[in-house]
This record gives structure tokens, sequence and C-alpha cells, in this order.
């Protein structure tokens, strides 16, 4: 038992320290002397007495667990020492902030980097609902119909009614080749929809374009992953060498991901130096981020679509080509997914994503709390969906395309 406490506090100790001095150097050790004093403050194990953090009700509920639980075999303390601090970060109140144990940890970071395994679909919190932000292209979620803005209702038929963001990623990934079925409300459907997709390796594209008539380039960016600055670079030489005069660059159903790539991207269509992005802290302090691309495309004709899918990065982007340049945005308000992740890594490779920043365009608005409102709405409608042969990216088939096309044409 008295092991147990042991390797309980340490836990706690290292995330509170992490939380409390930015993690890294505590972790490391380098102030002993600090650490002391914290692990001093939380031990308390007597209910009433004065202390900085009273933890007697903790150690009362972990005696008397060990001590009445019916499957003592099944107890786990490795499992409760992660159930303790996954319930204290989901205690912050902040959907985006999250504790991932080990396995789940490697998932996440298999993500960001592009590939990884389950049915490709971004999700998040809208609400108290788990949203579709985006599917992925090409991937399983695509085939099957799903679309950005369903909200799923059922995973495998378990409710998702007070699950976490992080659960329901959990439920719906699973092995390559396995089925997972998914019961989703629709707007604009009477009933729900069910789904039974297949799950397979995902990779995640950065980037593809075609030339349309008039010298168009419609640039499409899938995620901002770690592919995304190199390919972005070659599709800007192969669109410059094709001769295009203007880009419709194509951030619908594009989840976001890494901040620096924003940025870079920024850098290849603002002026030098100019403001793409701030943060917001909790003390109220901003940091201005700015480019410092080559600005090779800072003259070009652009306009960008986005829809409800465009979240994140995707959203800083389009916030700060509209503010700087006036570059028109086509289509839906974006997600609103507007607030600064930053990873920790622990020692037994356990990391903690935790919101440090609220994002602000150019112009000081809020994406997390209003998203990026379009210059030029085109709403999509059922019948665009179901009853017109609607198709992503295909002239004719795609109203929001089509209008960005007009208006380029019209420069």
């Amino acid at each position: 038992m008295q092991r147990q406490r042991i390797i309980l506090i340490s836990a706690i100790a290292v995330a509170l320290l992490a939380g409390f001095f930015g993690g890294t150097q505590y972790i490391k050790h380098q102030n002993a002397v600090a650490a002391d004093s914290i692990i001093r403050e939380i031990i308390n194990k007597d209910l009433g007495k004065d202390s900085a953090i009273d933890f007697g009700l903790f150690w009362q509920v972990w005696d008397k667990l060990h001590e009445s639980f019916v499957d003592q075999q099944k107890l786990d303390s490795q499992k409760l020492v992660y159930g303790a601090i996954s319930g204290m970060v989901q205690a912050a109140g902040d959907p985006y902030t999250t504790f991932f144990e080990p396995t789940t940890s490697k998932k996440f970071q298999e993500e960001v980097s592009g590939a990884f395994s389950g049915v490709g679909m971004e999700i998040g919190m809208r609400g108290s609902a788990i949203t579709v932000i985006s599917p992925i292209k090409n991937s399983p979620a695509i085939a099957a119909g799903i679309r950005a803005g369903d909200i799923i209702i059922t995973i495998d038929d378990t409710s998702t009614e007070g699950m976490d963001v992080d659960e329901a990623v959990s439920l719906i990934r699973g092995k390559k080749g396995t089925t997972v079925r998914l019961s989703i409300a629709r707007k604009g459907a009477e009933q729900l929809v069910n789904f039974s997709i297949v799950r397979d390796t995902i990779r995640v594209p950065a980037v593809d374009w075609v030339m349309l008539p008039n010298a168009i380039a419609h640039l499409q960016v899938y995620s901002f992953n770690g592919n995304l600055d190199a390919e972005f670079a070659l599709a800007v030489k192969e669109i410059q060498t094709a001769g295009a005069r203007g880009i419709i660059l194509d951030v619908r159903n594009n989840p976001g991901g890494l901040l620096d790539s924003a940025i870079y991207l920024a850098g290849w269509m603002l002026p030098s130096d100019s403001l793409v992005v701030q943060e917001q802290f909790s003390d109220g302090h901003i940091d201005q981020l700015r480019t410092t691309g080559n600005a090779r495309l800072a003259s070009t004709p652009i306009t960008v679509l986005m829809n409800g899918g465009s979240a994140s990065a995707a959203e800083i982007l389009a916030g700060a080509l509209h503010d700087i340049r006036g570059i028109e945005l086509i289509g839906e308000k974006s997600f609103g997914k507007g607030s600064v992740q930053q990873l920790e890594s622990f020692y037994n490779g356990s990391s903690l994503k935790v919101t440090v920043a609220k994002w602000l365009t150019p112009n000081g608005v809020s994406i997390s709390e209003t998203g990026i409102a379009p210059t030029i709405e085109v709403l999509m409608t059922v019948e665009d969906y179901e009853k017109n042969g609607w198709e992503l990216g295909v002239p004719g088939k795609d109203p929001q395309l089509d209008r960005a096309v007009e208006v380029m044409q019209n420069r």
C-alpha cells in the first residue's frame, strides 16, 4: 500500500510541476528543493488539516478502494495513477487540454506526423456534442459519406453523452480491417444516419493542386501536418512553372495542425514581417507571430475557400490573409478552434496537451469565440449533397468552388 502511495505521489507531483513551472526543468530534477516543497504540500493524509492542497479525501478513497473493491485482481495501480491525472486535467474544463497515456500519446504523435490507423476523420467538441470537424481525403470516412458538422450520437452502440473527445477517438480507432458502427445526427436529416466503416491505415495528405480554365490554380491544403511545408513549396514551384495567374487556396475540411506550418504558408502569401496571429495568454500578455518567408506569392491574386470543417491552423491562415491583404473568404463560417496547445512529453512516454493561449487574428478577432466568417457566403444544402451530384473540388459539382472561380475570373 505504501509503495502504491509513493508511486501516485510521484506521478501527481510531476503533473503539478508541469502545470506550475513549465514541466521540463522540474521533471529533470533541476530544482529539488522546490519539488520537495510541493510534495510536502500534497502528501497530507489527514482530513480537514490546513494545507495548501488537502489530499486527505483522496487517500481515504484510495485506501477504501483497495480494501473493499470486490475484484481486487482488477485493480491496476498504474491505471489508477493515469486515471487520477486524467481526472485532474479534465477538471480544468477545457476539451483541448488532455493527458495521454503512453499508448494514446504515441497515436496522437503519429497523427500529427501524417500517418495513423482509424477511419480518417478529425473530431472535436462543439458545445457538449462530439462533432466531426472534417473527414480526411481518401479515407474510409469520406468513402462512407461522413461530413463536416455531423454529430456522433453512438459509437458501437455506446452513447457519446458525457464522453470526451479522446475517449471517442479511442473507441473509433482500432485494428485495420475491423469495423466501427457510428450513429450520426445530421443537419437536414429527420432521423439518425447509421454508418459501418472499416478501419484502415490513414495517411494524411498535405496538398494537391490542379489547373482550372483561365490559368487559375486550385490548391487544396488538407492538413497542417509534418509533410506540409515541403509539399507546399513543391506545389508552388509547379504552379508558377505552369503559368498560373491566380490561386484558389482551399482549406475546406482542413482540421489544422502545426502552427509553425500556418506561419510558413503565410510567409509565401503575405509581405515580409506581416502579422499572422496573436497569442493571448492567461496573464493578458500577447505575443505577435510574424512572417519570415519569401513572400513569393504576396502579389499573386488569391481567394480562400473554407467551411465548418476549417479549424485551427486553417483558420489562422485564412484570418491573416483576409486581415492583411483583404483576400476574399468564400464558403461557410469556420469551426472556431482558436486556442494554443503545447505538448509536454514525460519520461514514460505519456504526454500532456495543454491549452496555454488563445488565438486572435491580426485585427483582434478571437477565433475560438466567433470562428472566421466568410466574406462571400455560399452555404451547402441537402440538395447540393444528395441530389446534385456534389463532389468536392470538381468544377460544376462544387458550388463553393464555382463561386471562387467566378470571383477570380472577374478580377
